[in-house]
């Protein structure tokens, strides 16, 4: 059975895939190699986890400007996230995931790094506000 998670509608493409979830704050900037496709600091939860094609599940967004070019960068290279879920977003990553052509979605009724398992599989519904949680892993 499917469980729905309903928050603000978001921005970009329906998508679906395989959840990467960590309870960090996330800088395309300072927390990625955008040039092999994982996770790059040290400190972060997803530290050498690959990115691509995956549904970032993360708490906050930080970060700068140059957040909105990286993601634009990232996905004319063919290395991007199939989706970004936030419990909360800043305008500039906004920017930059509709720069990019990137699903984003924020502000869910509930803490999303909590109540979405690592590896499960979802569908992304930016307009309608909605995320499903199609399957967990076993």
């Amino acid at each position: 059975m499917s469980d729905i998670l309903r928050c603000h509608p978001g921005i970009g493409p329906a998508v679906r895939g395989i959840a990467l979830v960590a309870a960090d704050d996330f800088s395309a900037r300072y927390d990625l190699d955008r040039l092999k496709g994982v996770f790059s600091r040290p400190g972060h939860k997803l530290f050498g986890q690959a990115y691509h094609g995956r549904i970032l599940v993360l708490n906050n967004a930080k970060g700068g400007v140059a957040t909105a070019w990286m993601l634009r960068e990232m996905a004319a290279r063919g290395i991007v996230p199939a989706a970004l879920l936030f419990n909360r977003v800043n305008p500039i990553l906004a920017q930059g995931a509709a720069f990019a052509g990137v699903a984003l979605l924020d502000r869910f009724e509930t803490d999303v790094t909590q109540r979405i398992p690592n590896g499960a599989e979802l569908l992304v519904e930016p307009a309608e506000g909605r995320v499903t949680i199609v399957s967990v892993p076993a």
